[in-house]
């Protein structure tokens, strides 16, 4: 058996936890083969939580409705859901969590049954320069969005920085979303698509978006017209998925390749922005090289974990301010 799971974890890393879940209906404990999942008093509790730090996971630039609001705490909304998630010393804590949520939406969205430990030391071997990475990240999960809100998030992001991203969506969650009550405060869901088609770009204006009104407003219209149809892009290859992203007026390759990794689980996705270029430049080729050239070494080196390797690298690029004058 040993030698079997390890065969399967080393080649299919999602399969194995999968393979080997067991559930005690009787201590209401869900084990998944190296966390394991306790259900008490509406909180959800993460216990030996390997490979899974909220910082590493929250600050890395993949999402951008969860905040820090104090010390190892985050809160944030996804799939129109509140979630105050908390890391302590031995395991992370889903506060006023119920096991349906926690099962349907949450044990989904951070990915949780994942194997990060064999990514790492796949990623890893013969490679000082994953090795650092990883070890600066180590706790990263790529969260599994939704994929309508990743494409907005990412048009969002086009030229900009986190801090004012994070503003634009929360006003135009604020503006146009669904009330979410949580401990007596008031915070909102991220729009539908048929909500922001329904505004004219005066009314978009007030989320002071700038010239991504217009690109806003296109996703928009091309998903309530069935142009962009999101249940097909789940069904088509990174490729098509990828050309029939393109073909709206504001994606461009990297926030398609955004869009395919964080909202449609792409993980042969590789998006290369500046830090990236910068981390690759320095470490892997010590010369400038246009983005097209990064792009085929990274499918080339890192292949279907391409995606996991550029949150590794994009985390320590930042950290480590590669590039810049520190």
């Amino acid at each position: 058996m040993h030698n079997i799971s390890y065969i399967l974890l080393w080649k299919y890393p999602y399969f194995l936890s999968k393979f080997i879940s067991i559930v005690d209906k009787n201590k209401n404990i869900c084990y998944n083969g190296y966390m394991d999942i306790v259900y008490k008093n509406n909180c959800v509790y993460l216990k030996n939580a390997n490979d899974f730090d909220l910082t590493h996971t929250f600050d890395c630039g993949q999402c951008f409705r969860f905040n820090k609001i104090y010390n190892n705490t985050y809160f944030g909304i996804a799939f129109g859901k509140p979630l105050e998630i908390e890391q302590t010393e031995d395991c992370i804590i889903l506060h006023n969590t119920s096991k349906d949520d926690f099962e349907n939406v949450w044990r989904s969205f951070l990915d949780l049954d994942c194997n990060y430990g064999c990514i790492k030391k796949r990623l890893t071997e013969n490679d000082n320069v994953m090795s650092e990475a990883v070890r600066c990240g180590a706790g990263i999960r790529i969260l599994k969005q939704d994929t309508w809100e990743t494409i907005i998030s990412f048009i969002i992001s086009a030229s900009n920085n986190i801090p004012r991203i994070k503003g634009i969506i929360e006003r135009l969650c604020e503006s146009f979303g669904e009330a979410v009550e949580y401990k007596g405060k008031t915070y909102f869901s991220f729009p539908s698509a048929q909500r922001i088609d329904s505004l004219s770009l005066e009314e978009l204006s007030v989320i002071r978006a700038g010239f991504r009104d217009k690109y806003i407003k296109a996703a928009a219209e091309a998903v309530v017209s069935g142009k962009l149809n999101i249940d097909e892009l789940n069904k088509m290859s990174t490729p098509e998925a990828k050309k029939a992203l393109m073909s709206i007026k504001g994606i461009g390759n990297k926030v398609s390749d955004c869009i395919l990794l964080f909202g449609l689980s792409r993980a042969d996705s590789f998006p290369v922005d500046v830090w990236i270029k910068r981390i690759m430049e320095i470490c892997y080729f010590q010369s400038e090289q246009p983005i097209k050239t990064i792009s085929e070494f990274a499918e080339k080196k890192f292949g279907k974990l391409g995606g996991y390797a550029q949150q590794y690298l994009f985390f320590y690029a930042r950290e480590n301010k590669l590039g810049t004058d520190k």
